[in-house]
């Protein structure tokens, strides 16, 4: 029963991986497949006796990669700094490899039956000690993640813990079957375990409002709130150069189009975005693109691109009138604030800046990209 029910949460969770591609589903995906391979050599060793085959195959996927993966996946799940997802990555290749080959090789001891083995039953002190070690890590994965996610102030915190609680409960059931065997009723914990993998899963794909998004409110609380007095301090920034008005103050109808100005400067920001924080970042750039359109007569264009065939790229292309416009835009609180609240997505920035050599535009173009 366990092993279909594995095969069944394989399948589910391939069919996530399809629809939502990243690494933490794939992380999860892994672990399933690994388990359920391993569960399925133990429907064989009980129907006809274990022997070294089954036996390797049963515990590679619920004492090592089952555990390992499900672990990577939750810390990958829940942490957002870059350089802890490169180092668990460098963990999960060093605990893959070197104990995936000892367990594979490494000689069996004593006398198999039809009941399920536990670990140290046949392996020998190199490939428990491994095995020991890799669930350390596991452990040191699983409460980085929790611990990440409870600290953080999100919306989403609550369903993120239940996702994560569930994948620590997967853990300690195939690690404790993987350690102690318990005959009939370790196919039952086990059961348990790819079934609480199955509902982290299903429970992370649920649709739900504002996904991977950290605060409901973010810039409403930055705009309804706001002091008249903080409004005044960013008119010196936006007025310190020159007395004149916008453009349009000076033409009734629209604008005749005239020469670019050799003084134009522009800037294109490529954002290298997280897994799954694409849609967190879009928020953030769609409140940022309004308050310039509102607030920056000098800064002639401002637009966050998408890159269809690079969903975790960003592409920002600005245009100022001249280098202090660049020099204002870059003090403006709202901008300052988009670099803060967009840190949490990013995890690299390249900054690319222009001197204008010729152009060609429609004279609507600004309007449409940035109606004021």
């Amino acid at each position: 029963m366990s092993a279909l029910v594995g095969w069944s949460a394989t399948a589910a969770l391939a069919a996530y991986a399809q629809r939502r591609p990243g690494v933490v589903i794939i992380g999860w995906l892994v672990a399933g497949l690994t388990m359920t391979v391993g569960l399925s050599a133990a429907v064989i060793g009980a129907m006809f006796g274990f022997g070294g085959p089954t036996f390797r195959l049963l515990h590679i996927g619920i004492s090592l990669l089952g555990p390992l993966y499900m672990a990577w996946g939750a810390l990958e799940y829940g942490v957002r700094s870059a350089q802890g997802r490169f180092a668990s990555r460098l963990f999960l290749s060093a605990f893959t490899i070197v104990p995936l080959v000892i367990l594979s090789a490494d000689r069996l001891s004593g006398r198999f039956g039809r009941t399920l083995p536990a670990l140290g039953d046949h392996y020998d002190l190199i490939p428990r000690t491994l095995v020991n070690v890799t669930q350390v890590v596991v452990a040191v994965f699983l409460v980085t993640a929790l611990v990440a996610v409870a600290r953080r102030s999100s919306a989403d915190r609550n369903l993120r813990l239940g996702v994560l609680g569930l994948i620590a409960l997967a853990v300690i059931l195939s690690v404790v079957v993987g350690r102690f065997g318990l005959g009939a009723g370790g196919p039952l914990l086990m059961l348990g375990a790819v079934a609480a993998l199955w509902g982290a899963a299903a429970l992370d794909a649920r649709p739900r409002r504002h996904d991977d998004y950290e605060d409901d409110d973010y810039y409403d609380d930055y705009d309804d709130d706001a002091d008249p007095e903080d409004e005044l301090l960013e008119e010196p920034v936006r007025r310190k150069r020159r007395n004149a008005d916008p453009y349009d103050d000076y033409y009734d109808g629209p604008p005749v189009r005239q020469a670019p100005s050799a003084k134009l400067r522009g800037v294109i920001t490529i954002y290298t975005l997280a897994d799954g924080q694409g849609t967190g970042f879009d928020r953030v750039a769609e409140a940022v693109v309004a308050q310039v359109a509102d607030r920056e007569p000098d800064t002639l264009l401002f637009a966050c691109h998408t890159v269809p065939s690079a969903p975790l790229q960003r592409i920002v292309y600005a245009i100022y009138r001249d280098d202090l416009a660049k020099e204002e835009h870059e003090q403006q609180p709202h901008v300052i604030e988009f670099a803060r609240r967009s840190a949490s997505h990013v995890v690299a920035t390249n900054v690319i800046e222009l001197s204008l050599a010729g152009a060609a535009a429609s004279d609507g173009l600004a309007a449409l990209l940035m109606p004021r």
